[in-house]
């Protein structure tokens, strides 16, 4: 035998070694599923674990008969070929019938019925649910309502625009980051809501062992029951558009205690951002709220330099919309005009309608913004209380 066939039996061996002796240290990051924290997540895990056993099982059966098929019944050592088109005699149709019956049996017994009751207890939203909360997807971002406790926010990316533009080091937690993270309470029963306001977006954390489709003009469901407390990561999982990588989950699991002093923190921060809406605001004011707005909800679509990626995204620079009349001479809103495209959005285009997840604040700042930047010298402004009047 030529000496370089151990050879590469030797490095073979090497290589599986290795493999399995760094098996262990590399499990958490390259084989394994994330540590499940619900039900859900774990039973999904088990599943998962329990088919691969089995199909592994299979393959080595399946595969070590075929293998020693080829080996024994080689024509090498004078094996005739078999002249028949159908099985005959009893140990054929043995052969035939039991792996079939091995089959089924896998099939609907051992992964049929567990999977069943997996798929029945995962759609069980509404039994013994304790909350609701609902999400809305929306190019690219989130909404989170807590029906209950009369809260609404919006999650937007909080990654850095340097760290995007590969002008500052990833942090830790690149792409996985937002500016409000949903805060739900442990060992609550969650029923989720899930719909969306343009196009397709899963909302999905792989810890908790949910994916679930948002469809406009659907309202689709799902549940959580939370055991660990600390900050779960996920994202859009669908292909919803050019920022479809830019669209994160980040959930903050707290003890029920926490839960509830942060829901009357968050009642008072939006009674206060409500407030805010009555007064008048000053230039400066506007245009430092309407950059961080922008930045927040607009640039993505619009990007930072108001340039837009036409057609998709018209430029604001020298828009004819953006520097055209603010409102009618009486105060009211104009059809097609810069505060009603902000408001109301375009239908048929991918511009949404603000109205109704921004605040009155937001809406006047960023509107005073864009029409005093990227080269855009209107020298107005509108107010939060005149916004309040247009609703």
């Amino acid at each position: 035998m030529s000496p370089i066939v151990p050879r590469y039996q030797a490095r073979l061996l090497a290589a599986l070694g290795l493999l399995f002796v760094s098996g262990s240290a590399l499990a958490d990051f390259t084989w394994n599923f994330p540590k499940p924290v619900t039900p859900i997540g774990r039973d999904t895990l088990s599943m998962h674990n329990q088919f691969m056993v089995i199909i592994t099982v299979l393959f080595v059966v399946v595969f070590a008969i075929m293998v020693y098929s080829m080996i024994t019944h080689r024509k090498s050592v004078g094996a005739e070929p078999a002249r028949f088109s159908g099985p005959r005699g009893a140990l054929q149709w043995f052969w035939v019938l039991v792996p079939f019956a091995i089959l089924l049996f896998i099939d609907f017994v051992l992964m049929g019925i567990p999977a069943f009751h997996a798929v029945i207890d995962m759609e069980d939203t509404r039994t013994k649910a304790d909350m609701v909360l609902k999400v809305t997807g929306m190019q690219w971002k989130w909404q989170y309502e807590y029906p209950d406790s009369g809260i609404k926010y919006i999650s937007t990316l909080a990654t850095p625009r340097e760290q995007i533009e590969g002008k500052e080091a990833k942090g830790e937690h690149y792409l996985l980051e937002v500016d409000n993270p949903v805060v739900l309470p442990v060992g609550k029963k969650v029923r989720i809501l899930l719909t969306s306001t343009d196009v397709i977006h899963t909302w999905w954390v792989p810890q908790f062992g949910v994916k679930r489709d948002a469809i406009p003009g659907f309202l689709r469901e799902t549940w959580v029951r939370i055991e660990e407390p600390g900050i779960y990561r996920g994202q859009c999982a669908e292909l919803c558009g050019k920022d479809h990588g830019f669209m994160p989950v980040v959930v903050k699991a707290v003890p029920e205690a926490e839960y509830v002093a942060w829901v009357d923190k968050k009642k008072t921060e939006l009674a206060a951002a409500a407030a805010s809406g009555d007064r008048t605001w000053t230039r400066d004011e506007l245009m430092a709220h309407g950059k961080e707005t922008y930045d927040k909800i607009c640039a993505a679509c619009h990007q930072p330099t108001g340039q837009g990626l036409p057609p998709a995204f018209p430029a604001l620079a020298g828009s004819k919309i953006v520097n055209g009349p603010l409102l009618s001479p009486d105060g009211k809103l104009i059809p097609d005009s810069h505060v009603d495209r902000v408001m109301n959005g375009k239908s048929g285009t991918a511009m949404q309608a603000f109205k109704t997840t921004l605040s009155d604040a937001d809406l006047a700042a960023v509107i005073t913004y864009e029409r005093n930047s990227f080269g855009n010298t209107k020298g107005d402004m509108i107010q939060p209380a005149q916004i309040k009047a247009l609703r």
